[in-house]
């Protein structure tokens, strides 16, 4: 990788907003209140399948909202379509969709979930489980999405980060801990990696860990961003729920991060549509600004490098 990783010119962006489509007036109302948007491009088209004519039908809403805050913030891509750990092919038609919208938008950098959500069902046909399911960390794997990173690289011209996924489960006999296969992963590929410390804090509850223990094992240096949010407990079990404000466990967790992680580009505050109605706008702004807070020192001191 050496002077011409990509990682190490991420420009440091600052604090941004998932987008869910309840926040659409927020948005609009509060664009001083965040440094810039992040999207789930595939909940913002349709999918009709592949080998349909057109595949893509995009929602003419949501293209006006975010043409109208791309003349004002950067918009991230964040997608969950890619199912990187499914072991088929990669989807060249998603591909080139996500390439079209980094085209569009210019995104700095985007990302996908390191997990596989499509599976063959028995009828020949492939169906999505809803969920972010956990892959192996063994080599086959480790080779698996070796390739497909390669693509997503060589097809979209921006830099790509994996997500460390949630998981209520472990497999059992693993080859590789998370941060070695991780870390091993992007000195494979010189990918980055999208830190979700709210993630390790619901790993850490369920699984019973001790988050900064966890995290001393990953090469920090290819952190290009951060996701914090909020959880709630159901049954003994903690759920990465996206449900409101951000434990003080996690803004504890943020502090300790913050001077590990030299190439940070932002850090992006997440909530679900479902649950915004309920938390409302000024506590979202008092989250926002929380965050802004926290890393202030922090993106001053990199950008002034």
């Amino acid at each position: 990788m050496g002077l011409s990783d990509p990682i190490s010119e991420i420009p440091r962006l600052g604090v941004g907003l998932s987008f869910q489509d309840t926040l659409s007036n927020f948005v609009c109302e509060h664009l001083d209140a965040f440094d810039y948007l992040e999207v789930v491009p595939d909940s913002l088209w349709d999918d009709r399948g592949r080998g349909a004519r057109p595949r893509y039908e995009e929602k003419q809403a949501f293209l006006d909202l975010l043409g109208f805050v791309a003349e004002h913030k950067p918009i991230i891509g964040h997608s969950i379509g890619l199912s990187i750990g499914t072991d088929d092919d990669i989807d060249p038609e998603h591909v080139e969709q996500i390439a079209t919208w980094q085209k569009r938008y210019q995104f700095p950098w985007h990302s996908d979930h390191l997990s596989f959500n499509r599976l063959d069902h028995a009828s020949g046909h492939s169906i999505d489980v809803g969920f972010t399911m956990p892959v192996p960390y063994d080599s086959a794997v480790l080779d698996l999405l070796a390739s497909k990173v390669d693509t997503m690289q060589r097809r979209v011209p921006a830099p790509f980060l994996l997500e460390n996924n949630v998981y209520y489960f472990q497999i059992p006999e693993q080859e590789m801990t998370e941060a070695e296969f991780l870390n091993r992963l992007t000195e494979r590929t010189g990918c980055g990696l999208l830190l979700d410390l709210h993630n390790v804090y619901v790993n850490s509850r369920n699984h019973g860990f001790e988050p900064r223990e966890f995290l001393e094992g990953f090469d920090l240096t290819r952190v290009v961003e951060m996701h914090i949010a909020g959880g709630l407990s159901v049954e003994g079990a903690y759920l990465d729920a996206h449900s409101g404000p951000c434990p003080e466990a996690v803004w504890d967790l943020l502090d300790w991060v913050m001077p590990r992680v030299p190439n940070l580009g932002g850090v992006t505050f997440e909530v679900f549509s479902t649950y915004y109605p309920k938390m409302g706008p000024e506590r979202l702004l008092e989250e926002l600004a929380r965050a802004r807070e926290a890393t202030a020192d922090h993106f001053a001191a990199t950008a002034a490098c």
